[in-house]
C-alpha cells in the first residue's frame, strides 16, 4: 500500500489529535449528510480523478460494538462497505464532481472480500477508485487498509438522487 501513498499529496493529518480529527470531521460534514453514529469517514487525504484516498479511527465507543461481538468487538463487514462508500462519495461531492446536494443509494455491491478483522482503536485508510461516474450513477471499487494490510475489498454501485427530490 506504500506505493500508493507516496508522492506528493499533501501532509497527513494525526488523528489521534481531538482537535484536528474534529475539524477534519467537520469539513466532511460539508460533503456527507451522515452524522454520528453513522459517519465513519474523518479525513480525506488525496482526492484525484481516478483516486480518493481518505481515513477513519473506529473507536471503542463506536455504537455497534456494544453488540457486535461484545466479548471480541469486531467491525462489521457492512459497516466496512458503508465506510468505503461514504469516502467514495464525499470525494465526488469534494472535486465538485457531484453537486452538494446529492445523495448516494447504493445499489449493488459486488467482489467482496474480508481479509482481516478491525477491532476498536484502529485507523484504517480507505483507496477508492472511480471505476465510472455519470450524473445518475457511480461505479466505485475500494480497499481498506490497517497499516500496510488489506482488511477488505468490494465494488458497488450507487443510484444519485438530490435533496430537492425529497
Amino acid at each position: 500500500m506504500s506505493e500508493i501513498l507516496n508522492g506528493d499529496r499533501g501532509v497527513k493529518k494525526d488523528l489521534s489529535n481531538p482537535a484536528i480529527r474534529a475539524a477534519e470531521r467537520a469539513e466532511i460534514e460539508k460533503l456527507l449528510p451522515h452524522r454520528d453514529p453513522f459517519l465513519f469517514v474523518d479525513t480525506i487525504d488525496c482526492n484525484e480523478e481516478k483516486q480518493i484516498i481518505a481515513r477513519h479511527v473506529f473507536t471503542e465507543d463506536e455504537f455497534f460494538f456494544r453488540g457486535h461481538f461484545p466479548e471480541y468487538p469486531v467491525v462489521p463487514g457492512v459497516i466496512l462497505i458503508e465506510t468505503m462508500a461514504q469516502a467514495g462519495g464525499a470525494g465526488l461531492v469534494k472535486r465538485k464532481i457531484m453537486g452538494e446536494s446529492a445523495l448516494f443509494f447504493l445499489a449493488s455491491v459486488d467482489k467482496v472480500k474480508f481479509r482481516r478483522q478491525i477491532r476498536p482503536g484502529e485507523e484504517v485508510t480507505l483507496v477508492i477508485e472511480n471505476l465510472r461516474v455519470s450524473a445518475r450513477m457511480i461505479k466505485q471499487a475500494g480497499k481498506v487498509f490497517v497499516g500496510e494490510e488489506l482488511a477488505t475489498e468490494a465494488e458497488w454501485m450507487c443510484l444519485v438522487g438530490s435533496k430537492e427530490d425529497l
